[in-house]
């Protein structure tokens, strides 16, 4: 298995960070976890189109973690030349917010549709709603998922991704909490969103200060990589971005209370894990 991050970003917009998006390939599967801005770009800087997509996951419905979501159906749509449906999976309330988004499509997909004659129907979509336990995707890929906690913005969800001898777990944005720790166990690596809670508690801004009772920092990631017993630490969602030369300081923080590997970097960062199919 492999993971890239596609996009390290945070709601903050930055010129050099995409919106949250994680690609997670297994085998000769593609996961994507969360769209956020600029995920088609970073697919394709990886070879990666979205008729290439087994499935997307979405970690919960904030706006951040699904900006492009529309973006990638759309272009799945107008790029798949056999009619095959995209699957959305995601925590309930997923399939109100992609009939919203198919709704505001609606002028476009009528435009395509009149001027196209291999197009005669709109985008097709399987959404299938999830809070906890096994998914059934047809997939090689075994994926489950459990609740994480990113109060008062519930549900959320995050995601274990097996395939062959490897694990992958996806969290999302939550603190530390059971659901978490359950789809943690023994798994090979852990992509955790994490913000610095001792830089944004200094800031004058209120709203800004509201982040820290609902994110993990590099410390509590650390925690729940260690509690059990993940092999790699993967880092991601950086608030506020990391600054160039700071890097080490973000690794040192959660390495206080993890001893395994600590990976954090730019958009399109690769990181490999486990050996087998």
């Amino acid at each position: 298995m492999q993971i890239t991050l596609l996009g390290t970003g945070s709601p903050m917009p930055a010129p050099d960070r995409a919106g949250p998006s994680t690609l997670v390939t297994a085998g000769d599967e593609n996961l994507l976890v969360d769209a956020g801005r600029g995920v088609l770009m970073r697919l394709a800087a990886c070879g990666v189109g979205a008729p290439d997509l087994a499935a997307v996951l979405l970690t919960h419905l904030h706006s951040d973690h699904l900006t492009d979501l529309n973006d990638v159906i759309t272009t799945r749509w107008v790029m798949t030349f056999e009619p095959t449906p995209l699957t959305i999976v995601g925590p309930p309330g997923t399939e109100v917010v992609v009939d919203a988004i198919l709704r505001s499509l609606e002028p476009d997909v009528g435009y395509r549709i009149a001027h196209h004659d291999d197009l005669v129907e709109g985008p097709l979509i399987e959404v299938i709603e999830v809070a906890d336990g096994e998914i059934e995707l047809g997939t090689a890929t075994q994926i489950s998922c459990a609740p994480t906690d990113h109060r008062p913005v519930e549900p959320s969800i995050g995601f274990r991704i097996e395939h062959g001898d490897a694990v992958v777990v996806a969290a999302g944005d939550t603190v530390p909490c059971d659901g978490l720790d359950r789809l943690c166990a023994g798994a090979d690596a852990l992509v955790h969103t994490v913000i610095r809670k001792d830089i944004i508690a200094t800031l004058p801004f209120q709203r800004i200060k509201d982040t820290l009772d609902y994110h993990s920092s590099p410390e509590e990631a650390a925690q729940t990589a260690h509690r059990a017993g993940v092999g790699t630490l993967v880092l991601t969602h950086y608030v506020p971005p990391i600054a160039p030369g700071t890097e080490d300081e973000w690794r040192a923080l959660a390495g206080e209370h993890f001893s395994g590997e600590i990976a954090l970097g730019d958009d399109l960062l690769v990181v490999p894990v486990g050996g087998g199919d």
